[in-house]
């Protein structure tokens, strides 16, 4: 009996002992990270040309308007006989836009010629009677009293003709005013009126721009006043140009700011005139680059891994991961993005968007594309 028990005490041992090699070379198996599958889409190569470069001067926010740009509007008290340009047509300097009824100021312009001729009729009469009177005064044959009569008449018909002209001169006037003509070459931006409508003296009827002449005209916090001087070099972009980014520079900078919003106006002209969109009222946004700025990496922050107020990412290199920590800058307020102050070099590849899992040091292997994969496969 002695000697049974020793045997299965010895065997206990020997399982137990077994048992937890087994537990062991469990664990260390566990311990082995797989190697992690990536495909492009998991990567981004952070650098400092293109879309990675930023400036670090203040934001400026606005819309692209012309230079060039009239608000044509009624002169005359008249109803609208015809409207021949629409909206988006090009035009030339003079063409006819819109013809407002002119009956009544034609009457006034014909009245006033008949007054005109009248007075100029009745001054030829009086000048000739002055002119008689002076001889016969010269000879003895009238007084003087009547050639001073003469002369008193003749000067208020002279003064009777120079008023009728000037009447003939407003009602000619105001016909031209029933014809409204482009001021420039360019496009018509908004027709507001119609066949029919009466336009009442500062009625707005057609606006006309120069696409040609398009500028940025953004706003910039007044906090940030003393970093801008004309000539510092902008970079933005459009709304509707989603992958184009336009330079500029500050052409002028308003004196004064705005008593509610406490921003200040400030005109960027397009670097290549040429390339500037041809539609005014686009929304634009970018940076006026300050002085002495430099270039800087950016991150996004799905990229950036947090803990404990440490920032780092992590570093696709030589075929394995690597958690770097970094020194970010402020978030820039216009991308999202926070500048890399240290960490990280020009041309590093790094995770997209890292998950909780992933080890120091763990092998990568990059995904074939899906085309080359089903060729392998047949």
């Amino acid at each position: 009996m002695l000697r049974f028990r020793r045997f299965a005490t010895v065997l206990a041992v020997c399982v137990l002992t077994a048992c937890g090699n087994a537990g062991e070379s469990g664990v260390a198996a566990a311990t082995v990270a797989p190697v992690l599958l990536l495909s492009p889409e998991d990567l981004r190569t952070v650098t400092l040309a293109g879309a990675g470069a930023t400036a670090g001067g203040p934001v400026i926010t606005g819309s692209v308007q012309p230079e060039k740009r009239a608000d044509l509007r009624a002169e005359v008290s008249a109803v609208v006989n015809q409207v021949l340009k629409d909206n988006g047509e090009a035009v030339r300097k003079g063409d006819l836009l819109v013809r407002l009824d002119d009956t009544a100021i034609r009457e006034s312009l014909q009245s006033a010629d008949a007054s005109a001729r009248a007075a100029a009729q009745a001054f030829e009469q009086a000048e000739r009677s002055v002119q008689r009177l002076k001889t016969l005064q010269s000879q003895g044959m009238s007084s003087m009293q009547a050639l001073e009569d003469a002369e008193v008449r003749r000067n208020g018909v002279q003064s009777e003709l120079v008023a009728s002209r000037s009447r003939v001169a407003s009602a000619q006037q105001q016909l031209r005013r029933t014809e409204v003509r482009a001021p420039f070459d360019g496009v018509v931006s908004e027709r507001k009126a119609s066949v029919g409508d009466t336009a009442q003296m500062g009625k707005e009827l057609v606006k006309v721009i120069g696409p040609s002449s398009m500028r940025f005209e953004g706003l910039v916090s007044a906090d940030r006043m003393h970093e801008i001087k004309v000539g510092q070099p902008v970079s933005f972009s459009v709304n509707g140009f989603p992958d184009v980014q336009f330079a500029g520079k500050v052409r002028r900078i308003d004196a004064s700011a705005n008593a509610a919003t406490r921003q200040v106006e400030v005109l960027v002209e397009f670097a290549d005139p040429a390339k500037a969109p041809r539609v005014a009222g686009l929304y634009a946004e970018g940076r006026i680059e300050a002085q002495g700025g430099s270039a800087a990496l950016m991150l996004a922050e799905a990229a950036i891994v947090r803990a404990g107020g440490q920032t780092a990412v992590w570093r696709v290199k030589d075929g394995r991961i690597a958690k770097v920590a970094l020194q970010l800058g402020a978030r820039d307020e216009r991308r999202g993005e926070y500048p890399v102050k240290a960490g990280l070099a020009d041309g590093d590849m790094i995770l997209r968007n890292p998950g909780i899992a992933l080890i120091e040091g763990q092998q990568v292997e990059f995904a074939k594309p899906a085309v080359a994969a089903s060729a392998a496969a047949k």
